[in-house]
């Protein structure tokens, strides 16, 4: 039947045209594939005229574009990649990745509003996006706004707790604010995210050094359970900070010869019980609840040596590593299995941030 017929006739032409199109595909991902390479060698001219083979095939391929625009940027052509990239941010389809790259390039311009803009445009659509609250954290720093800066990593913190960027950024803020117990408690968190990086060796300095500053000035623990400062309503400020002062408050003669690896175990261990003897279950913590169960599986020890000891003394850090060689190659075992993880309910900073000096 010539029905029949017809029906034959438009089902091989549609077939052919669908094995064109996945076979157009793959030839764009193997294309795809092979710009990437370029970009990771650094090769960014090839780079770019792979894309652009690619694109002339698929001309609203948006992440042949997203990355076009990238090796424009990597290549230090701004103004070809702001050309690329400016008309994607208002795609349907573009992601978290594509702001990013679009702030950097605004950035690379020198186009500080227009990045602002595109970070806050990209916030809209992804308030969850640590990396957005990074990136735009990042930005408003290098624009010396240090508060706006330092309330957009707190915030990626709560919005996203386990991506590292934002931790690493507040914890050196912190530093030099009148509250450098959120530089600990940041810094301790991104050191078990970011385990092996320059990064982490920054921060080890910082925590170290926020034990000391915690402990040099007697007017933290002013605000402690009793004589805390309180609201207009007469509660607390911040009942979990309060709560940390108390128990950390406690300690103070453990670390009476110093602030160093070995006084810290034992102000970390002490710390840690009190802890779970008073506020375990009204402020629960993964931090520390992960601490803890480095205690219970015996690995507290070995673990405080590797978060304090590279920024303490390099040479006993070492030497104890090599003495204690089996202790230190379980821990690290250990730590392979037990990542820490952070949890979405669990942000107590209240966003009224210390004036940074």
């Amino acid at each position: 039947m010539e029905w029949q017929k017809a029906a034959k006739k438009w089902t091989l032409v549609l077939t052919g045209v669908l094995s064109f199109q996945w076979a157009l595909a793959q030839d764009n991902a193997e294309l795809q594939q092979t710009a990437r390479n370029f970009l990771r060698s650094g090769d960014y001219a090839n780079a770019i005229l792979v894309l652009n083979q690619a694109i002339t095939s698929a001309p609203d391929d948006i992440q042949l574009k997203k990355d076009l625009a990238f090796a424009y940027y990597l290549k230090g052509d701004y103004n070809r990649a702001y050309t690329v990239v400016s008309p994607l941010v208002d795609k349907k389809d573009a992601d978290v990745h594509l702001f990013q790259i679009a702030g950097n390039i605004y950035q690379g311009r020198q186009d500080w509003k227009g990045a602002e803009k595109v970070y806050q445009r990209g916030l809209r659509k992804f308030p969850k996006s640590g990396e957005l609250h990074c990136d735009y954290g990042d930005l408003l720093q290098n624009m010396k706004n240090f508060d706006a800066a330092l309330r957009y990593w707190v915030k990626g913190i709560e919005v996203d707790p386990n991506f590292p960027g934002n931790y690493y950024h507040a914890s050196r803020s912190y530093m030099w604010t009148h509250e450098p117990i959120w530089a600990i408690l940041y810094g301790e968190t991104f050191i078990n995210l970011e385990s092996y990086t320059t990064r982490t060796a920054e921060i080890r300095d910082v925590v170290l050094e926020c034990y000391k500053k915690l402990f040099d000035d007697p007017a933290i623990f002013n605000s402690v359970p009793g004589q805390t400062a309180k609201s207009k309503k007469g509660e607390s400020a911040n009942p979990f900070m309060d709560a940390y002062k108390g128990v950390m408050a406690k300690q103070v003669s453990v670390i009476a010869t110093g602030i160093e690896p070995e006084s810290l175990i034992m102000l970390r261990t002490r710390f840690v019980l009190d802890w779970y003897k008073f506020y375990g279950v009204k402020y629960p913590y993964a931090l520390f609840d992960f601490q803890r169960k480095l205690l219970r599986d015996g690995m507290f020890e070995a673990y405080n040596v590797w978060l304090f000891g590279p920024a303490a003394n390099q040479a006993e850090y070492r030497s104890w590593t090599a003495l204690n060689k089996t202790a230190y190659d379980e821990f690290t075992a250990w730590q392979r299995n037990h990542p820490l993880k952070l949890r979405d309910d669990e942000f107590y900073n209240t966003g009224k941030l210390a004036s940074i000096k």
